[in-house]
């Protein structure tokens, strides 16, 4: 066979998976791609990844492939790192710059905006000629670790989904071309969850580069919710429901 190309998000929560790729022994010949959320979706959509952690709001682009594992990238309430800093309070926002980096994180702006919040906010790019204009910018991943929260409200928009739809949110999950073979599929599956049990190591061999006073560990274990389970795919569901009428 060739050598198994997979790509994956390049943020903390994403540790444990990459552990387990590179660690569990499991895969012997592969090469791994590191990438933001939206980046991911595109080499995947490219065909230059055989398997990819994808933002699910791009799963309707991808053409011949598969979701695979029972782990993602979710959150069954809070989950800190996907978050709109406002200035003004929810009802008077009319501008929100957006995070082009995630897919999901977008569109799921546009569904609490439209269903839920009940305002239209018009979403612009977060430039330096927009900042005089903008009102709440919406911000992902690691970056909200060392935001300036000062005399600003903080929403977190995967607790905002939960609190309206009672169901947890799906950002990102597995998947691979319909033509990987169900026993690289197995092995790909195994060492996920190999990096999922080994967690706190994982951290620890990154624990040097982290934003100073960052809980890793209560992070990864209370905020990010990685089993792909009956649940999550009822709110992963829901979610690209809402997606279709937007």
């Amino acid at each position: 066979m060739e050598k198994l190309r997979i790509v994956a998000v390049s943020y903390l929560n994403t540790v444990p998976f990459v552990y387990g790729i590179r660690r569990s022994g499991l895969l012997d010949d592969f090469d791994l791609i590191l990438a933001p959320p939206s980046a991911c979706a595109e080499v995947m959509k490219q065909g230059q990844a055989d398997i990819g952690l994808v933002p699910v709001a791009a799963l309707n682009e991808l053409e011949d492939i598969r979701i695979i594992t029972d782990f993602c990238i979710g959150a069954k309430g809070a989950v800190a790192s996907v978050l709109l800093i406002s200035q003004k309070p929810l009802h008077e926002i009319r501008t929100i710059a957006l995070d082009d980096d995630s897919r999901t994180s977008v569109e799921l702006i546009r569904v609490l905006a439209r269903n839920f919040w009940k305002i239209d906010p018009k979403i612009v790019q977060n430039t330096p000629e927009n900042q005089a204009y903008i009102d709440a910018t919406l911000a992902i991943g690691d970056k909200c670790f060392t935001l300036d929260r000062s005399n600003r409200m903080v929403i977190d928009l995967a607790e905002e989904w939960y609190r309206f739809t009672g169901l947890p949110i799906v950002f990102a999950c597995w998947v691979a071309k319909k033509s990987i073979r169900p026993s690289v599929e197995k092995l790909f599956d195994q060492a996920i969850r190999y990096g999922i049990g080994h967690k706190l190591l994982s951290i620890e061999m990154i624990r040097e580069t982290l934003p100073q006073g960052l809980d890793a560990e209560n992070y990864l274990s209370r905020n990010i919710s990685f089993e792909l389970d009956e649940e999550k795919r009822k709110g992963l569901g829901l979610f690209l429901t809402y997606l279709r009428g937007i």
